[in-house]
């Protein structure tokens, strides 16, 4: 569903997904959830800078967490925001 979408980097275990956001870690997540409801933790939240560089920057992980139905409900609102709005 986020193929060509967003660059993801599938874990080798766990259910978190890491993806490149078109702009802005902070300002993804505010819209994604502002316009379609669907919550993400901005990846520079999650990382200390160092030598000036947060490597969570531009970057958001999403929790597989939710049944798989709700899943792939929430890529494909993701999805929509990315098409309508970046």
């Amino acid at each position: 569903i986020l193929d060509g979408q967003l660059t993801v980097r599938q874990p080798e275990a766990g259910f978190y997904l890491w993806a490149q956001t078109p702009g802005s870690d902070t300002e993804f997540a505010r819209q994604l959830y502002d316009r379609q409801n669907v919550t993400v933790l901005p990846g520079s939240y999650l990382s200390r800078e160092a030598d000036g560089i947060n490597p969570g920057e531009d970057h958001v992980r999403m929790a597989l967490v939710a049944p798989m139905d709700k899943c792939i409900d929430a890529a494909n609102r993701i999805r929509q925001l990315i098409e309508s709005y970046y």
